[in-house]
């Protein structure tokens, strides 16, 4: 499917009601272009799914785990990567991702999935954020 947004608004709110989609277990691989609204997405799934800590790239922490705080939900962490750095499936291993990968009370959700393709679960939903004309944003998942 594919969904065209006009603003980095959009794109949130897109990923908001996608986030209501969500039952737990699901590993979420984004992938895009530098500044083609990745981290967006997260902040609007984070939203949804009813984080209140302030979402932003884990780019040099790489890996963070957020709690999840909406009682209606038995997703307990959003757990949010950013693989921009990583190099090889070691890195990302030795963050403790496989602690949360399948779990139920989990979602995980990857920037730069593309690098770490290989080592994640053949479940996993691929999003892909495209830049068009102005803040136009290509959204196919």
């Amino acid at each position: 499917m594919k969904k065209i947004t006009k603003s980095e608004k959009e794109t949130f709110d897109f990923a908001q009601d996608f986030a209501r989609k969500l039952k737990g277990g699901e590993t979420i691989g984004l992938v895009g272009d530098l500044g083609a609204g990745k981290t967006i997405f997260t902040k609007g799934l984070a939203k949804g799914l009813g984080v209140k800590q302030t979402i932003a790239s884990p780019t040099f922490v790489l890996m963070k785990v957020c709690p999840i705080q909406n009682s209606k939900l038995k997703i307990k962490n959003l757990v949010h990567i950013d693989s921009y750095r990583i190099k090889n499936k070691n890195d990302l291993i030795s963050l403790g991702v496989e602690e949360y990968i399948d779990r139920d009370d989990a979602i995980v959700v990857i920037e730069w999935a593309d690098r770490v393709k290989k080592i994640l679960p053949k479940k996993t939903k691929f999003i892909k954020l495209s830049n068009k004309i102005g803040d136009k944003r290509e959204i196919v998942y």
